[in-house]
C-alpha cells in the first residue's frame, strides 16, 4: 500500500479520534456547565471595569503580577458577593411568603365561600359566553381544581425548601468553583480566548466574529432584557409593598417572568390584582393602584428598554420570546439567556455561511 492510498485512512483515523476525544471532553466538562456559562457571562459584564482598573498596571513585573492577582481575587469574590446575598435573600423570603399565600388563600376559600362561589360563577359563565356554549365547567368544579391546585403548591413548595435547605453544601461548592473560574478569567481572559479561537477549525476572522458576536449578544440580552425585567419587577415589588399586597414578593417574581410576554407583559400580574381592588369595594384604591403600576411597571418598559438595547440585537420580540420561553423549557434557568443567543449565533453562523459560499463561488 502506496503513500497516497494510506493518506486518506489516516485521515479518517485522525477524525474519528477527535470525535471520540471531543465527546469525552464534553463529558467531562458537562457537570460543569452551568458554573462555566455563569462565570463566563458574568466575566464578559464585569471585564469592561476590571480591564480599566488594571490598563496601568506593568503585568510584566512582579509587582505587576501581583496587584494584578489580587484585583481579579476581588473581582471574582466581588461579583459573587452581589449576587450570593441578594439571591439568598429573595430565595428565603421568596418560599416564605409563597407558603404564606398559600395558606391565606386557602384560608379565604373557607372563610368567605359565598364571594368566592360568585367569582368562579362568573369565571364560568364568562367560559360559556366566549365559548359560545361549547366549553361548559361549573363553579365547583373550577374550585376543586384551585382547592387541589393550592394543596400541591404547598408541598411542592415545602418539599423544594427542604430540598434547598439539604443542598446548600452543594450550592457552596458551587458558589467555590465560580470564584475560580472567574479568577482566572479575570487573569487569563485573553489567553483563553485566544485558546478557544486557535481550538475550532473555523477561519480566523470567523472565528473572532463570533467570539465578538457572543459578547455583544451577552451584554445587549443582558441589558435590553434581563435588566429591564429586574427593574420591573423591583418597582413592582415595591408597589406592592406600599399597597400591602400579600405575597408581594411572589408577584414581583411573577412580574418578572411575564415582562418577556409581548404585547400584554406585566399587565398579566398587576391588572387582576387591581381588579381584586375593585371587587372588594376599594374603588379609589384600585383605581390608583392601576393607574400607578400601568406606569411604574409596564409603561417603564417603553422608555428603558431603547434606552438599553438602542437596536442591537435584530430580532423581532415575539422570536426573542418564543427564544426565551424555549430555552427555559429545554435549558432551566440557563435558557434564559442561552435560547435567544443560540438563535442569533445560527444566524450569524449561517450569514458567514452564505458569505462563504458566495466567495468561493467568484
Amino acid at each position: 500500500m502506496d503513500i497516497v492510498s494510506k493518506k486518506p485512512i489516516q485521515n479518517y483515523v485522525f477524525g474519528a479520534l477527535l470525535v471520540l476525544l471531543f465527546l469525552m471532553v464534553c463529558r467531562l466538562f458537562a457537570p460543569f456547565f452551568t458554573v462555566l456559562l455563569w462565570s463566563v457571562l458574568l466575566y464578559i459584564m464585569m471585564s469592561p471595569l476590571y480591564k480599566r482598573l488594571i490598563k496601568k498596571i506593568n503585568g510584566t513585573t512582579l509587582k505587576g503580577k501581583i496587584l494584578r492577582s489580587i484585583w481579579a481575587s476581588v473581582f471574582a469574590l466581588g461579583t459573587l458577593i452581589l449576587i450570593l446575598i441578594p439571591l439568598s435573600f429573595m430565595v428565603f423570603q421568596f418560599f416564605n411568603q409563597i407558603v404564606d399565600l398559600i395558606r391565606y388563600a386557602q384560608y379565604t376559600f373557607y372563610a368567605k365561600p359565598g364571594m368566592i362561589h360568585d367569582i368562579f360563577e362568573s369565571i364560568a359563565g364568562f367560559v360559556s359566553d366566549i365559548s359560545a356554549a361549547q366549553i361548559r365547567i361549573s363553579a365547583d368544579e373550577i374550585q376543586a381544581k384551585v382547592l387541589q391546585l393550592l394543596s400541591s403548591g404547598m408541598q411542592g413548595a415545602v418539599q423544594f425548601s427542604s430540598g434547598l435547605a439539604k443542598n446548600i453544601s452543594s450550592f457552596l461548592f458551587t458558589m467555590v468553583m465560580m470564584f475560580f473560574c472567574l479568577y482566572f478569567f479575570y487573569i487569563d481572559g485573553s489567553t483563553l480566548s485566544g485558546l478557544l479561537k486557535h481550538t475550532i477549525p473555523i477561519r480566523k476572522e470567523y472565528m473572532e466574529t463570533l467570539v465578538l458576536k457572543f459578547s455583544e449578544i451577552t451584554k445587549n440580552l443582558f441589558m435590553g432584557y434581563i435588566a429591564v425585567a429586574i427593574i420591573q419587577s423591583v418597582s413592582a415589588g415595591i408597589i406592592f409593598t406600599i399597597f400591602n399586597i400579600k405575597g408581594a414578593l411572589v408577584f414581583a417574581a411573577l412580574v418578572f417572568i411575564c415582562s418577556f410576554i409581548p404585547v400584554i407583559g406585566c399587565g398579566t400580574v398587576w391588572w387582576p390584582l387591581g381588579l381584586v381592588f375593585l371587587l372588594n369595594g376599594e374603588i379609589v384604591r384600585g383605581i390608583v393602584f392601576l393607574l400607578v403600576s400601568m406606569f411604574f411597571i409596564s409603561i417603564i418598559d417603553n422608555f428603558l428598554r431603547p434606552i438599553f438595547l438602542q437596536d442591537r440585537i435584530k430580532l423581532h420580540p415575539l422570536v426573542i420570546f418564543f427564544a426565551i420561553m424555549g430555552g427555559v423549557r429545554v435549558l432551566g434557568l440557563n435558557g434564559l439567556i442561552l435560547g435567544p443567543m443560540i438563535v442569533i449565533l445560527f444566524l450569524t453562523v449561517l450569514d458567514l455561511f452564505l458569505t462563504e459560499h458566495k466567495i468561493e463561488e467568484g
